[in-house]
């Protein structure tokens, strides 16, 4: 079998890394569903398994090219595949934002953020750091669901009166 699978323990590897990613992801996701917000469950899953998987990929590719042509062929920079994550993410982020004229304010702005926050789970996850991840990951479930609390005012702003 390694013959056909040269690589088979890192691959499986790679997808017992990708079932951690979906899961921490899926926790952010969640909670954003659970509010209503439109980057959800399944948003926040891909953005943690794809950044998972650029950073793997990434290492991958490096190990294989020194394989072949020898260790001075390449030099590799891995912030690199982080500027491409964060370039990917924003452009994610920034469809999840828009204008409230209603309300003269912005809106998404925290689920484009947390989405930001989802890839670095994500990275995290790649590179084994998986206290750094889960640590990460309960943190910003206290943001998100814990602090929305104190931003709501107790009593609602009283509406101007219409007389006609």
């Amino acid at each position: 079998m390694s013959a056909l699978f040269p690589h088979w323990s890192e691959e499986l590897h790679v997808l017992a890394q990708s079932l951690v990613a979906l899961l921490l992801g899926g926790a952010l996701g969640w909670e954003r569903q659970a509010a209503g917000k439109r980057a959800g469950f399944r948003t926040h899953m891909f953005v943690a398994l794809s950044a998972m998987l650029f950073v793997c990929l990434g290492q991958f590719l490096v190990a294989d090219t020194i394989g072949r042509y020898g260790e001075n062929t390449m030099r590799a920079d891995p912030i690199h595949i982080i500027a491409a994550i964060a370039t990917g993410v924003s452009f994610l982020g920034a469809g999840s934002i828009f204008h409230d004229s209603a309300h003269e304010k912005a809106r998404g702005l925290t689920t484009a953020a947390s989405l930001l926050v989802t890839a670095c789970i994500g990275i995290a996850v790649a590179v084994d750091r998986y206290i750094i991840a889960v640590g990460v990951t309960l943190l910003a479930l206290f943001v998100l669901h814990t602090l929305h609390r104190l931003e709501k005012p107790k009593h609602p702003a009283p509406q101007p009166s219409v007389e006609g």
